[in-house]
């Protein structure tokens, strides 16, 4: 075997040797790396849509949280608690997800089962967030907002029948719940956006049972109108009536008052009843009464007519 060749020249150098920093260079080092600790403790940044709420040793909660932006702080004694201030939402249904709960099950004001899904949304209250963190920390969401709006939920569908609340009913519900969670909410330093009754369910005999008494009702209110334009014809038809009565009757008054004016008129003048017994017997001839107590009755064209030949040549 062939022995492996030693290079003459590096067998003879030295090896290198590392040699310790000085005071000076490790005194610079330690003040690089102490100015930057400190500075990591002494300046914060809140992102976009967070509040930061501080916690100092020595005086505890401070009561002014932190808004967005950079904020300077008293090292190794304030610590920084950060919030989303932005919209959050929970969400109770039946198809469970990461991070929600089951439907809420509740009775109607006659008992009977309604399951119903709801979703809540609603915002940290930024300028009450050092008490949100002072009274509730940051599982606000499981030690208040679940609790309290299966509570509310339930109370709201106990006041209405399970009827009124799947048709006309649902938009008084949502409102009922909206207002009693708006107070807690505001109790607890939460601001309440909106509540919404995603789905409400009922057994489906219940729900069979509904529609039919809903089909039944709506067959009554169409008889009941039908009876109302009845009513309404046979009304008119009697006022109709009554009019043409009314009407005849006065005709017949007013008939009868001109012919006792007519009568009275020829008792007072008799020559009336001769006049008129001339005019029917010849409209086209002129009579006169001669003399104005007399019965006699003079055709005037006769009597003119010898004098109108005479004038002739």
């Amino acid at each position: 075997m062939t022995e492996p060749r030693v290079n003459a020249g590096s067998r003879d150098r030295p090896a290198p040797t590392l040699r310790p920093p000085g005071p000076r260079a490790a005194l610079l080092i330690g003040g690089l790396l102490a100015a930057g600790l400190l500075v990591s403790q002494s300046v914060k940044v809140i992102p976009a849509g967070y509040v930061g709420v501080v916690f100092s040793s020595f005086s505890g909660v401070k009561a002014q949280p932190l808004q967005e932006g950079i904020h300077f702080l008293v090292p190794f004694v304030d610590r920084v608690n950060l919030y989303d201030a932005r919209l959050q939402e929970v969400t109770l249904a039946h198809t469970v997800q990461d991070g929600d709960e089951g439907a809420i099950r509740a009775r109607s004001k006659e008992g009977l089962d309604i399951t119903a899904d709801v979703t809540v949304q609603f915002r940290v209250d930024r300028s009450r967030a050092a008490t949100l963190h002072k009274e509730l920390g940051r599982d606000y969401v499981r030690t208040v907002i679940r609790p309290q709006v299966r509570s509310k939920v339930r109370d709201a569908i106990g006041q209405f029948g399970a009827a009124d609340i799947i048709s006309s009913k649902r938009q008084e519900v949502e409102a009922s719940i909206t207002a009693e969670l708006r107070k807690i909410f505001e109790r607890n330093n939460l601001v309440l956006d909106s509540v919404l009754l995603r789905e409400l369910r009922i057994p489906d005999s219940i729900a069979k049972a509904i529609e039919q008494k809903q089909a039944a009702e709506q067959q009554v209110a169409v008889e009941r109108n039908r009876l109302q334009q009845s009513t309404i014809g046979a009304q008119r038809a009697v006022v109709e009536a009554e009019g043409a009565a009314k009407a005849a009757v006065a005709r017949a008054r007013g008939e009868a008052e001109a012919l006792s004016l007519r009568g009275r008129a020829l008792r007072e003048n008799p020559q009336l009843i001769q006049l008129t017994v001339a005019e029917k017997l010849s409209p086209g001839i002129q009579t006169v009464m001669l003399p104005s107590t007399g019965n006699f009755l003079l055709d005037v064209d006769t009597l003119t007519q010898p004098a109108k030949t005479a004038a002739k040549p």
